[in-house]
């Protein structure tokens, strides 16, 4: 049998040997970059939000305790980073001593001299007041429980009694027959929806500083007791936010009880669809599917901004423009600096985005209109945004697709579209991030008050955060517009439902 030899390997030379060896590098650190920013992301998950902050050493330093619990990590994160020889602290300059706001009411105290002040010491004779020192300290009255006693007067001829008795019409109540007053129940929505004050801690307040039982079952019925009046207000508020022509929307989990025997919680979802500048609405739903924002959108043909979420895509009517986030892009830019400091393409990247933001940031110090905008966008901002579509192509195709900068530069070319409609819509923001900040008190509350009831309870839920977040955002007096539209409100006509939403409430009053 003949013998058969496999051919030798042609060699190297040695300028393909040092390429191969190259190649083989920048893959071992690329495998290497990719496993550090897992290990960063398994901690954080480990240790909470707070621990995002600190950097690798910090978190090495962590495992090293037996136990850390979140409240350390927090307090970890909030320390300043000490100076080290490539990076000065910079000090932090004073802002000087707060002016206390003018609109607050002013309580004067006058502090008069003492006898021996207002004599003088040369001639005897008594000093006249020249003037004054006058200096402003924020003071607090504490809440103050009262029994407001109402007497109806009731009158009757007395000369004849075939005119019966007439009596004073009873005042307006927002729960009828009530033990408590309008003003009760108004607190207590607030102090649970924008003080985020669980329901139970509220009871052992009034049983403390009030004397008064009142159980979280009766403080629960007045809330939703509210949301329900309130209901109707946010339908109108929804019909003219899908008469407009540009929403932004998100979405944030919340548990609710379904009570099907279950023992468990179900994750269901509050959609929030918002006008910059004006009114909110809340839509509560048991899934985070497409079906709820294609219910509550229907036919809109407006600009509708969302994150990459693909629940957003085919909604709305044929018309619809679909506008991407950059907040959402820079972010995971931003994400992939902080699990590798040294990565110098994603931290380029930023960089570009921080001044395409800082472009806004000169039309709102300039006061100029979305048409004056559109000029300087179109001046400064369309060669910058070429500058970062060719960064960004490049950042994906030399790196790992599993790694974080692999991930950024893939969303960014895929939202790639939608990202650049800021450039066609004048009156299109560079992010979504007013609906992000509409949902931080959702986010807040949801850790006190844990979940919502029921099923049932969810739209009404949404009612009062839809009109508490509008209130907010349009900085309308959350406590003075519910008491001047809830008492009495299941008795006005749908016709005069309009000039109750808070933006019509806050022009009548302007």
């Amino acid at each position: 049998m003949p013998d058969v030899t496999s051919p030798s390997p042609v060699p190297l030379t040695e300028s393909e040997q040092i390429l191969h060896l190259q190649q083989e590098l920048a893959w071992a650190k690329l495998k290497i970059q990719s496993l550090e920013e897992r290990l960063r992301l398994e901690r954080i998950k480990k240790y909470g939000p707070g621990s995002e902050k600190l950097n690798n050493a910090q978190l090495e330093l962590l495992e090293l305790e037996p136990g850390v619990s979140s409240a350390e990590v927090e307090e970890e994160s909030k320390r300043e980073p000490l100076p080290g020889p490539e990076k000065q602290q910079k000090r932090r300059k004073h802002p000087g001593r707060q002016e206390l706001p003018a609109g607050l009411p002013r309580v004067e105290r006058v502090i008069v001299c003492t006898p021996e002040q207002c004599t003088c010491e040369a001639c005897g004779q008594t000093k006249a007041v020249i003037g004054y020192d006058v200096s402003e300290q924020l003071d607090v009255e504490p809440a103050k429980y009262f029994v407001v006693v109402t007497k109806r007067e009731k009158r009757a001829c007395k000369d004849c009694e075939e005119g019966g008795v007439a009596a004073a019409p009873v005042p307006e109540r927002i729960i009828e027959k009530s033990l408590v007053s309008n003003r009760v129940v108004i607190d207590t929505v607030v102090s649970k929806y924008c003080d985020h004050l669980p329901l139970y801690r509220q009871s052992v307040i009034l049983q403390r500083e009030a004397g008064v039982e009142i159980g979280r079952a009766t403080l629960d019925g007045w809330v939703m007791r509210v949301g329900e009046l309130l209901i109707p207000i946010v339908s109108v508020m929804r019909r003219d936010l899908l008469g407009g022509t540009y929403i932004q929307a998100d979405e944030i989990p919340v548990e609710v009880q379904l009570r099907d025997g279950r023992g468990q919680n179900h994750q269901a979802y509050l959609w929030q669809y918002g006008r910059p500048g004006g009114e909110v609405v809340f839509d509560f739903c048991l899934g985070r599917g497409r079906e709820g924002p294609k219910d509550f959108l229907g036919q809109f043909e407006g600009i509708l901004q969302t994150d990459g979420y693909s629940a957003y895509e085919k909604v709305g009517g044929p018309k619809l423009v679909h506008a991407g986030c950059w907040a959402h892009a820079r972010r995971k830019f931003f994400d992939a600096v902080q699990l590798n400091p040294n990565d110098a393409v994603a931290s380029r990247i930023v960089k570009r985005t921080d001044e395409l933001f800082a472009i806004d940031a000169l039309a709102r110090a300039e006061k100029l209109d979305h048409a004056a905008r559109h000029v300087l966008r179109l001046e400064r901002a369309q060669p910058l945004v070429a500058i970062i579509h060719g960064e960004v192509a490049a950042a994906r195709d030399a790196a790992l697709p599993s790694g974080a900068l692999g991930k950024a530069a893939n969303y960014t070319l895929l939202q790639w579209g939608k990202l650049t409609r800021f450039l066609e819509h004048a009156e299109l923001e560079l992010s979504n991030n007013l609906a992000e900040n509409s949902m931080r008190p959702v986010a807040l509350g949801r850790k006190n008050w844990i979940h919502v009831g029921s099923q049932q309870a969810g739209p009404k839920v949404a009612a009062i955060l839809s009109v508490v977040e509008t209130c907010r955002r349009m900085t309308i007096p959350i406590r003075d517009y519910l008491a001047a539209i809830l008492p009495g409100i299941a008795d006005v006509s749908i016709q005069c439902l309009a000039s109750l939403t808070p933006a019509a409430w806050a022009a009548g009053r302007q």
